[in-house]
């Protein structure tokens, strides 16, 4: 019998499971760990060790920028919205599809989220909407810039938190206590919308809303396979 040769390891690469996740970039920022990540055909954003959000799905990211443009005022021209948050670009690609919009402002405060979408995988998802002349990006803290700036927007449409009650880090708190819905208040033209996602239903944030001085004050489920359903918090500034 003649001997056999072992294969080189090196003919057959290793088998990845779909279901095991692949950093695509790992970055340190002044709010700590940021990661990206592809399982399978998705990307997935990791900000400290916390799940923020995926590709798979996207349908509330959507909902948060079409019930701000329904509940606006019939006949308001080209209104302005403010995105709270980039992330895997749902809410902006979304935005950008909708010729009713206006000016597109969207905050990032992490550097990376804004390289994967220029120059890095994200791009596939957003290089239309990052193109459209009406989308400006703002690298700055959302909190700050609402606390700062004298500009005012029809709609504000935030998600950078898994929700009111389950923020990224400390900091992002202050958004949704008295003084930082005030901020949101101030920022909005009359009758402008501000619109929250959020991983779960929140009655103590709809009573804060209320008390805010916003009207109007519901919340849009969108269902999930498994779990409490996603949903939008929204509220309106009085006319």
């Amino acid at each position: 019998m003649s001997a056999t040769t072992a294969p080189d390891p090196m003919e057959f690469p290793p088998v990845r499971s779909a279901d095991a996740p692949v950093v695509l970039d790992r970055r340190e920022g002044p709010f700590g760990e940021v990661v990206l990540r592809e399982r399978g055909e998705h990307f997935e954003i990791i900000a400290n060790g916390c799940f923020l959000m995926d590709t798979s799905d996207g349908r509330s990211e959507r909902l948060l920028i079409d019930v701000a443009l329904t509940a606006l005022p019939v006949g308001r021209t080209a209104p302005s919205v403010l995105i709270g948050g980039l992330g895997v670009g749902f809410s902006l690609v979304r935005a950008a599809e909708e010729e009713r919009w206006g000016r597109i402002v969207v905050v990032e405060r992490e550097q990376a989220i804004v390289d994967w979408h220029r120059e890095g995988p994200l791009d596939r998802i957003s290089a239309a909407a990052l193109a459209d002349p009406r989308t400006g990006i703002l690298h700055t803290d959302l909190v700050a810039h609402l606390r700062t700036t004298t500009e005012r927007y029809d709609a504000l449409c935030l998600d950078i938190d898994n929700g009111p009650d389950w923020t990224v880090t400390e900091s992002n708190d202050s958004l949704y206590s008295p003084a930082g819905l005030a901020h949101c208040h101030d920022r909005l033209t009359p009758g402008g919308v501000l619109a929250v996602w959020s991983a779960q239903p929140s009655p103590a944030f709809e009573q804060a809303l209320r008390n805010a001085g916003f009207s109007g004050v519901r919340t849009e489920e969108v269902a999930v396979a498994r779990g409490v359903p996603d949903v939008v918090h929204l509220a309106l500034r009085a006319g």
